[in-house]
């Protein structure tokens, strides 16, 4: 026999149950997922993202839809995760710019990607090649160092814009090597690339999945590259740490990233999708040919790499005295 009190009880719980339920957050993933990508169409970021969004959306079973959101450097895009929902509905496809050196190249960057961005996991990591045109005189690193030493050759890099992976890179080496070589920003890596091939520009430190195609039909001419050690896509190219910098280590990388406060669940399945999804024998090798190294690891794994590139970069930057609009 039920008591007042029981009932009372019973009562209660029966009108607290639909709100509860209600309250409880839908099964991740119910629907489409955006992938922003802050860069044009068409370029290797554009790439990376099409070829990963296929097997995610077949692994979550929802449609994984790349958007193309371009400008200042990739901030656009970037801020528009960085201060979106953080419920995994929105994924960034990040690069080493816009999570580590944009935060001390502009003034007014509108959000914090140390703060504002969670890491879900790396996905790349591009070697840069030193290189000229096959036309160019210069035929090996020795060369070229000798080549820039000399004021009379009034030595020139470009790069795909202030404050690119390019031209950080090739600012890097300068301070190391001590040697001065103008830089000649571009609006892309396309054109410098362009112009380097026409002699128009003396060389260029470009993102190796850039250039590779152009290196292998012949009409650029590598020097080196400049990661701690030889890429397996130009096994016959020396690294720039063997060759007299042997502290020399430089690369651009790219991540997954999501709004900060995505709720922990969330992140670890999709670091594990895609974690599954870069083991794939044939995803690798596809990967491989767009000119990155095969990375995938934890989120930590990522953060620690995001920290450590952060520092680099601000005091590099700081150090050039480099200031974007």
């Amino acid at each position: 026999m039920m008591t007042t009190r029981t009932f009372l009880a019973a009562a209660a719980l029966a009108l607290a149950l639909p709100a509860a339920v209600q309250a409880q957050p839908d099964a991740w993933p119910s629907r489409a997922i955006t992938f922003v990508v802050p860069y044009p169409p068409g370029g290797p970021t554009d790439l990376m993202a099409r070829l990963i969004a296929t097997p995610l959306a077949q692994r979550l079973k929802v449609p994984v839809i790349v958007d193309n959101k371009a400008g200042a450097g990739g901030n656009i895009g970037t801020g528009q995760v960085a201060k979106g929902k953080p419920d995994g509905y929105t994924l960034l496809l990040a690069a080493s710019g816009n999570l580590a050196a944009n935060q001390f190249l502009y003034a007014k960057l509108g959000f914090d990607p140390l703060k504002d961005l969670a890491p879900v996991m790396q996905i790349s990591r591009f070697p840069l090649v030193l290189e000229v045109s096959d036309k160019s005189p210069i035929r090996s690193f020795q060369e070229y160092v000798a080549f820039a030493k000399d004021p009379a050759n009034r030595a020139t890099f470009g790069s795909a814009s202030n404050g690119s992976p390019q031209h950080l890179g090739a600012e890097l080496f300068k301070a190391q090597a001590k040697i001065d070589i103008s830089h000649v920003p571009y609006k892309g890596a396309g054109p410098a690339l362009v112009d380097l091939m026409g002699g128009q520009i003396t060389s260029m430190f470009d993102i190796l999945g850039s250039s590779l195609p152009h290196i292998k039909s012949g009409k650029l001419r590598p020097l080196a590259v400049t990661t701690k050690a030889r890429t397996p896509l130009l096994p016959g190219v020396p690294a720039i740490s063997e060759l007299g910098y042997p502290d020399f280590d430089y690369y651009a990388w790219h991540g997954i990233s999501v709004a900060a406060g995505t709720p922990r669940p969330i992140i670890n399945r999709l670091n594990a999708e895609l974690n599954a999804i870069f083991a794939d024998p044939a995803f690798k090798a596809r990967w491989q040919e767009i000119g990155s190294e095969v990375v995938a690891g934890t989120p930590e794994q990522f953060d620690r790499v995001i920290q450590s590139e952060a520092r680099r970069m601000q005091a590099l930057i700081k150090n050039l005295n480099i200031q974007l609009d």
